[in-house]
């Protein structure tokens, strides 16, 4: 990758996953300033000249969503008046895809707001991770590169060697992925049957399909936020004769409150992805990091040289697999 014709930049929430980035790539993060005035405004600013240059810009929408998706509007807007040939907006986690339709009376489609700011903003493209509804891409008018944790997360489970296994979807919804999982590690597949009575994020598993007695099982999602639902499919496993469970996230953006439910729930560890900075989970000994910083490396560099990312859709190259588990050693 050429500096002279590219950088790398991050927001406030981005700056540890890009820096593991440029690591990767073997370059030097961007330096930028976010200043947070006592009225709670937001002010950003390039620190260094980026006219005619490529800019990549690594923010996640995930756990301050609503400051996250303004300081990236912000840097949008501050690379275009600064002259960059190009914007990619990097956002490993992107929360309000959760809003991709009108499913009540007089309700906002979020996702479908949240794409037309960015491109008004100068967004010319965007790249993601496990989307929570796929449709979310056909919002923008621009090109959107939406990659999956997949491939690093089944070679980790692979790693693990976990003997009589079964992957297991929390819910109908996320089967079709899940059954991708399971094609990956040559695994069977069981799938809850899921109701949710409102918005308070709180979830009930009524029944599951599939066999899990005596076997391991995998629970694999997109992401969780109170924990209710892993809990609650965890619980019924477990009645159903399960043995050991654990589950994999693309995205961990569990609440403090959410913690503490898995901590004491019958799910030995919570693998997930690196996409988001959730500071409720350090030093909890359930919880285990992947990065899929060279994932998202591999696509920067892809973009660059004007290459298909489509490669990086279904299998991890050994390079970088090979950074993913000398990051887990650290």
């Amino acid at each position: 990758m050429n500096t002279k014709e590219s950088m790398i930049f991050a927001g406030s929430s981005g700056k540890g996953f890009a820096q593991r980035v440029c690591d990767y790539i073997g370059v030097p993060l961007g330096k930028s300033q976010v200043i947070k005035f006592s009225e709670g405004n937001t002010m950003v600013r390039i620190l260094e000249p980026i006219r005619n240059k490529e800019v990549f810009f690594f923010q996640p929408i995930g756990m301050n969503p609503n400051d996250e998706f303004v300081e990236i509007l912000f840097f949008m807007d501050a690379f275009k008046r600064a002259s960059a040939q190009s914007v990619t907006a990097i956002i490993p986690y992107f929360s309000y895809a959760k809003g991709d339709k009108k499913d009540e009376p007089r309700v906002s489609i979020r996702a479908r707001v949240c794409a037309e700011c960015l491109e008004l903003a100068g967004a010319d493209r965007v790249v993601t991770m496990d989307l929570h509804s796929a449709q979310v891409q056909g919002f923008f008018k621009k090109p959107v590169d939406h990659l999956y944790a997949m491939p690093i997360l089944t070679e980790y489970v692979r790693s693990l060697a976990i003997d009589n296994a079964v992957i297991v979807s929390p819910d109908s919804g996320y089967a079709k992925q899940a059954r991708k999982f399971a094609s990956h590690l040559g695994l069977p597949v069981a799938i809850g049957d899921k109701t949710r009575y409102g918005h308070d994020e709180k979830a009930e598993v009524l029944d599951v399909v599939g066999e899990v007695k005596d076997k391991n099982c995998v629970i694999v999602d997109d992401f969780t936020i109170s924990g209710g639902t892993l809990v609650s499919l965890a619980v019924e496993l477990k009645r159903r004769g399960a043995e050991r469970i654990i589950a994999c996230l693309s995205h961990n953006i569990i609440s403090e409150e959410g913690v503490k439910k898995l901590e004491a729930s019958p799910i030995d560890t919570i693998i997930s992805t690196d996409t988001v900075e959730n500071p409720h989970i350090a030093g909890h000994k359930k919880f285990k990091t992947i990065t899929v910083a060279p994932l998202f490396a591999e696509a920067v560099m892809r973009t660059h040289d004007r290459e298909s990312l489509s490669p990086l859709f279904e299998q991890a190259s050994e390079r970088i697999l090979k950074s993913v588990f000398e990051y887990d050693k650290e």
